[in-house]
């Protein structure tokens, strides 16, 4: 993205990926960017993989291999590549490329780095390469901070939003809620700063409940506040809801938790525990600072070490490993009874 905002632009992309937002958001860019609306007109074409007869490239290549007729560059965009099965026309193409021209090939899934075309395409001086892979449930709530952060949220909802902030608790509340679908994340940040009452400045876990549907009492935040607080009954009370609810897997709802438990393994063994240090040395808000100082005086660095453990054992038997049968509810109940007890 950098590249392009300086106008340097490659005579071929690769887009690809199972996480769609990166894709888009670069695909998006070149075909707003790369040329002038008039230009776009008569130089820019989008093409859709299915669309494509005999599901051949021949003929976006014979496409992008011409002259523009405003006398830049043309710019090919295939959407949906996927769907291509033959590839022979472009494997030629990049012994002969027009480097003037663009062409940009979104691919959803990850294509066969085995067949030929990729590995010449990815070995090619001449390719862009972007795979975009999905985020792990561990890294979402990172993500949306960082997200936060840098401010990349104010370029999609417009002007006027610079004495908006967020409550360090919307990141976890987000992550919890809405998963690794980057877009919705973003969309969803965007409901809440332009949904917010008006004189209302601060982005709160208030306002993500009532805007985003997201349950007070039952999310993963709160289940994280019971264990720190070792309240055996709230912790159940919320297990058996996830349990019984589609949108809470077990395997995305135990990620926080082991996030969680490993930090505070690190915080045991901090040489010092100065709320900055900790804050840094964690990689986390200072804001929650505080909620390691709680856990830590609940459980010593001993028991934390066990709890990383049963949490890395659910998380196996979750995939499979040595687990036939036992459901949620049943991982549940013994995951936190080793925790608590």
């Amino acid at each position: 993205m950098q590249s392009l905002r300086e106008g340097h632009y490659a005579p071929i992309y690769v887009l690809c990926g199972e996480e769609p937002y990166y894709v888009d958001r670069v695909y998006e860019y070149i075909a707003s960017h790369a040329l002038d609306e008039m230009s776009r007109e008569f130089d820019q074409q989008v093409v859709y993989g299915r669309d494509v007869q005999g599901g051949d490239i021949s003929p976006i290549i014979g496409a992008v291999r011409g002259y523009a007729m405003t006398g830049g560059r043309k710019v090919v965009l295939v959407r949906e590549a996927q769907h291509i099965k033959k590839w022979d026309a472009l494997e030629a193409y990049l012994s002969a490329i027009m480097v003037q021209n663009v062409l940009v090939i979104c691919y959803n899934g990850k294509p066969d780095k085995r067949l030929g075309i990729w590995k010449k395409a990815q070995e090619s001086g001449q390719v862009v390469w972007l795979q975009s892979d999905k985020l792990r449930d561990y890294e979402v709530e990172r993500w949306i901070s960082s997200y936060i952060h840098n401010g990349e949220w104010r370029k999609g909802i417009g002007e006027g939003r610079e004495d908006v902030r967020f409550d360090p608790r919307v990141a976890p509340l987000l992550a919890d809620h809405l998963g690794n679908d980057l877009s919705a994340i973003v969309s969803a940040i965007q409901k809440l700063v332009d949904g917010r009452p008006e004189g209302v400045h601060t982005i709160d876990t208030a306002l993500v409940e009532r805007n985003i549907g997201i349950s007070k009492s039952y999310n993963i935040m709160e289940m994280q506040a019971a264990l720190i607080r070792g309240d055996v009954v709230k912790a159940n009370r919320i297990a058996q809801y996830f349990a019984s609810s589609k949108d809470h897997p077990m395997i995305r709802e135990t990620a926080p938790l082991f996030t969680f438990f490993s930090n505070l393994l690190m915080y045991h063994y901090l040489p010092t525990k100065a709320p900055a240090v900790v804050a840094r040395e964690l990689g986390i808000n200072p804001y929650f600072v505080k909620d390691y100082e709680m856990a830590a005086r609940r459980y010593p660095a001993g028991k934390t070490f066990l709890i990383v453990g049963y949490l890395r054992d659910t998380d196996a038997r979750l995939k499979g490993i040595n687990n036939p049968s036992a459901k949620d509810a049943d991982l549940w109940k013994e995951l936190l009874y080793k925790i608590l007890h």
